[in-house]
């Protein structure tokens, strides 16, 4: 195997087991704010039902933040599925990632148990971003380093598009958060437009995309 920039790579088991165990914390660290919570009602004798209504925005909080760790976590599975080498560039770029999986259940918290304002929308949702966006740089660094994967071009692609598509709508969730705020969370409900927004762009940049030249003719003698 080739050295690459500058430092050998290395094979990826240790690499996705590590990614596991981090986002495994990370969904774990989002009950414990409710767990203190559980223990509070208790203290006050706080029936299930005042309990539930009371704390409704730290169970929304929490639900919503577990999918979104569990949907970014398929995803990097799916992405390093094919990846058999791991440089240190690739490394820090999910080094970079995996701080945002772990940063999340902080403004998860704050969520469920401050008043909303818009600098918690841009918390919130900027996190979400820069974890799309170190996805996006990973895609981006293995489309130039085609040897660290057994991944198809298209499949590379096609993930920068993705990756391309739900930041977008994330920012335009958080517009939506910070000029409605404190109801504006809602505006999450754009990332079920990835799928359209992803063919729309794929339909973008084919149509940018510079025609590839006609074959030349077989010389006949």
């Amino acid at each position: 195997m080739a050295d690459h920039s500058g430092a050998r790579p290395f094979r990826t088991e240790r690499f996705k087991a590590f990614v596991d165990a981090v986002v495994a914390i990370a969904m774990t660290l989002l009950i414990l704010p409710l767990m203190e919570s559980v223990s509070d009602a208790a203290s006050g004798h706080i029936g299930t039902a005042d309990f539930l209504a009371e704390h409704s925005g730290q169970l929304l909080s929490f639900g919503l933040s577990f999918v979104l760790i569990a949907t970014f976590w398929m995803g990097h599975h799916r992405q390093y599925r094919d990846v058999e080498w791991i440089t240190g560039p690739l490394l820090w770029i999910n080094v970079a990632w995996m701080a945002t999986i772990v940063w999340l259940p902080v403004p998860t918290a704050m969520i469920g148990q401050m008043d909303a304002d818009p600098l918690q929308a841009v918390v919130y949702i900027g996190t979400l971003i820069m974890t799309q966006v170190t996805t996006l740089a990973g895609w981006l660094y293995l489309g130039r380093h085609p040897e660290l994967t057994t991944a198809l071009p298209q499949t590379i692609r096609a993930g920068v598009v993705g990756d391309l598509a739900a930041i977008l709508l994330f920012a335009a969730a958080l517009a939506i958060a910070v000029a409605a705020s404190p109801d504006g969370y809602w505006g999450l409900l754009l990332l079920l437009l990835s799928d359209p927004m992803s063919r729309l762009l794929n339909r973008l940049f084919r149509q940018r995309a510079p025609e590839q030249p006609p074959p030349p003719a077989p010389l006949t003698t």
